[in-house]
């Protein structure tokens, strides 16, 4: 087992740590924070499994509640969760997960799952006044620019997992590279036809279309987006030649 918690792990047997925990139908919520950032990325439900195979893995399984059933947080995204520590609270009824995240937590491709700010408190107003908050405002404009995309990914991912009758997605999945390769193909000539012919509202669906089967080529190869962002940052970085 990984370094999870001194206070689980040095102390306690799982089974003792199950009698600690006040369960509720069985669950138990669980805080997830970054153990460098001390920022809260998401709260899940726990329940006696999840938890075993969270202090075994070294790694976050919770409760699906909607799905009734485990799910390894990342296992298809991409996006683990390595536990550096586990703790309850004085109740005994709620977790706190002390993780070193790969990638964002949201499925939205935020990196945190609270990133709903509710605007409106005197504070904020006071600052808002100030000119205070220019700066915040256009860090969250420029930090959900690109949300779209981790959250598209997110639910081909989804289809490829769950294959709901009747969506095109499980239809590209069921068919296979080939056809997918297939629909790149076309997608990238009517891209190439829409900007010969200069019309932007056109090009505009086709890049749309475009980059959709993209993602869906990178699910099936089981590439992550990210990695493509990495390989992007990285060639920016490098130095010009002349």
């Amino acid at each position: 087992m990984t370094n999870v918690s001194n206070e689980i792990k040095e102390q306690l047997s799982l089974e003792q740590v199950v009698e600690h925990i006040r369960w509720s139908d069985g669950l138990v919520p669980a805080i997830v924070q970054d153990t460098e950032t001390r920022q809260v990325l998401m709260m899940a439900y726990m329940n006696r499994e999840s938890l075993k195979l969270s202090l075994e893995s070294g790694e976050t399984w919770f409760w699906s509640r909607s799905r009734q059933e485990l799910w390894h947080k990342g296992a298809t995204s991409g996006n683990v969760q390595t536990i550096t520590s586990l703790k309850y609270d004085c109740d005994g009824d709620t977790l706190l997960v002390e993780v070193k995240p790969k990638g964002p937590a949201c499925h939205t491709g935020a990196v945190t799952c609270f990133h709903n700010e509710i605007v409106g408190l005197p504070e904020q107003s006071a600052d808002q006044a100030s000119g205070d908050s220019s700066a915040t405002t256009a860090s969250a404009s420029s930090e959900s620019r690109f949300e779209v995309l981790a959250e598209l990914e997110s639910v081909i991912a989804e289809r490829e997992r769950e294959r709901p009758e009747g969506a095109y997605t499980t239809y590209l999945f069921d068919k296979g590279v080939d056809k997918i390769l297939k629909k790149i193909g076309e997608e990238a000539s009517e891209t190439i036809i829409a900007a010969k012919n200069k019309d932007n509202d056109e090009l505009r669906l086709e890049v749309s279309d475009l980059m959709y089967h993209l993602l869906v080529l990178l699910q099936e190869r089981k590439l992550p987006l990210d990695d493509i962002m990495s390989e992007l940052s990285l060639r920016h970085e490098r130095p010009r030649r002349d």
